[in-house]
């Protein structure tokens, strides 16, 4: 849902190095920087290599646009001029030659099968130029701005994030920032961009106090992401709200939530849940389950970026078989074997110069679908729980967007609204607006780390008009 390119970013090395191996490691031991043109994105990536007592090497690898740092390089070598690393976990691996200088390294990026151009300088992020995100705010705030965690007591782990406070006069109405899918840091990083940033910044101009937290397991928040459901991210987001609770500068009576992609799944199970949720923003949030949504946004994406119909057919197979297998086989293991079953066939069916591409990208995509989250995604029907809300809902999402489709989820949203007798909702089709309410062309994932704007203005101001005419404060 949300946007997440997997970060891929590897060192392979196997050593039995001499003395004179031992100072050709001194070479490139330090801090490279480079850009991987992946074509859907440019993304700027940080290499440290450092030098274990017996003269191996060792290694981690950074992601700025991403938000990612520390990623774990499983092995790295130099031989001669030739230095390899390897990421397992994702499926990545680099070869590049080391110039005579000793100032710069010229090789290839593969990950799944396909092999992009990557060239490291000595250097860090500093030394990189950031792509250009005007509306990234820049300090000093016309607001305060506090570094603080709080606790989810029933999964006994501590949640870190950000609370944003207007100058105004108190109490204020605050709202919780609820992130889509993939682990995400509390301003949603990606590609560059920086969307929840963004958008708490534009509140608490208005005089709206924000709380955004980075999710479980993600950069200062403790607990395990990985086998976390959207159910377990819902009592993130209700543990959030039970510390806002404690906070006097607020009006308790006038909390919210606004959930992006996933999130805007999970604000209405909070909602249910809490009756101190005063209001929700969903932003591109699902009104259909996730395999309708899935088979619709796999078409429309592959289409703009250009994949044959003939392709698409294939992927859809692979989708309905898998997802088959996922809602009747529940135990893991199984499931494994039986998808790679599913892999072998369809890989059968392609030409020999695409199987080895094909396979990769197919076993990847079944292990990343067997997992609780994914399971849960996949029957998950949101349209039960937006009958039972009564409280103030607008519900958003772009023209373009082809992750959560507009045609296909905003009018199941109004029809479940209404159905529950919610007079307080509203949907709106924003025009020209992608899955991350950029104003875009295609809305296709390859256009969202090259446009510069993070999220239209459109749709900061449809969102803070809406919320200030709600909890009745005036507008700045």
């Amino acid at each position: 849902m949300a946007y997440r390119i997997l970060l891929f970013l590897l060192l392979a090395l196997f050593w039995g190095l001499t003395s004179v191996l031992a100072q050709d490691i001194q070479k490139v031991k330090g801090d490279w920087q480079g850009v991987l043109d992946a074509g859907a994105a440019k993304l700027r990536l940080v290499l440290h290599l450092t030098i274990n007592d017996d003269n191996s090497l060792r290694g981690t690898m950074d992601s700025p646009d991403q938000g990612a740092a520390g990623l774990k390089i499983d092995t790295v070598t130099l031989e001669g001029q030739t230095l390899k690393f390897e990421m397992k976990a994702l499926g990545a691996s680099y070869e590049g030659t080391l110039n005579s200088e000793g100032n710069e390294i010229t090789g290839k990026f593969t990950q799944s099968g396909v092999t992009f151009p990557l060239n490291f300088k000595p250097g860090t992020v500093a030394t990189l130029a950031p792509p250009k995100r005007p509306q990234t705010p820049v300090k000093p705030y016309p607001y305060d701005e506090e570094e603080i965690t709080f606790e989810n007591k029933a999964a006994n782990i501590t949640l870190a994030g950000t609370l944003t406070l207007p100058r105004t006069k108190a109490p204020f109405p605050a709202v919780v920032l609820i992130t889509g899918s993939g682990p995400q840091d509390r301003n949603e990083s990606l590609m560059g961009h920086q969307p929840f940033l963004v958008l708490a910044d534009h509140l608490t101009r208005q005089g709206i106090a924000v709380l955004r937290f980075d999710d479980r397991g993600v950069a200062k928040s403790k607990g395990k992401f990985s086998t976390a459901t959207s159910e377990d991210f819902a009592t993130d987001v209700l543990a959030g709200v039970e510390y806002l609770k404690t906070r006097k500068e607020l009006n308790i009576k006038k909390i919210g939530l606004i959930g992006h992609s996933e999130g805007g799944m999970i604000a209405p199970m909070c909602a249910v849940k809490s009756p101190d949720i005063a209001f929700l923003v969903l932003m591109a949030g699902p009104g259909v389950t996730g395999e309708e949504i899935l088979y619709v946004q796999g078409a429309l994406i592959a289409r703009a970026e250009g994949a044959s119909e003939a392709d698409i057919a294939q992927s859809r197979k692979f989708q309905e078989q898998s997802f088959a297998l996922l809602k009747t086989e529940k135990d893991p293991a199984i499931t494994e074997k039986k998808l790679r079953e599913i892999v072998a066939a369809a890989v059968a069916t392609v030409s020999e110069a695409q199987k080895k591409m094909v396979e990769t990208a197919l076993i990847a995509q079944a292990k990343s679908v067997n997992t609780p989250w994914f399971r849960f995604f996949l029957t998950y029907d949101p349209r039960p729980a937006l009958r039972q809300l009564k409280i103030p809902v607008l519900a958003i999402n772009g023209e373009v967007d082809l992750q959560v489709p507009p045609k296909q989820n905003l009018p199941e949203i109004a029809k479940a609204l209404k159905a529950g007798g919610n007079k307080k909702s509203q949907t709106v089709e924003l025009p020209k607006l992608n899955h991350l309410f950029q104003t875009a062309q295609t809305g296709g994932v390859s256009e969202y780390s090259k446009i510069a704007e993070t999220i239209a203005p459109t749709a900061l101001t449809q969102i803070s008009d809406w919320i200030v005419k709600q909890t009745g404060i005036k507008k700045r």
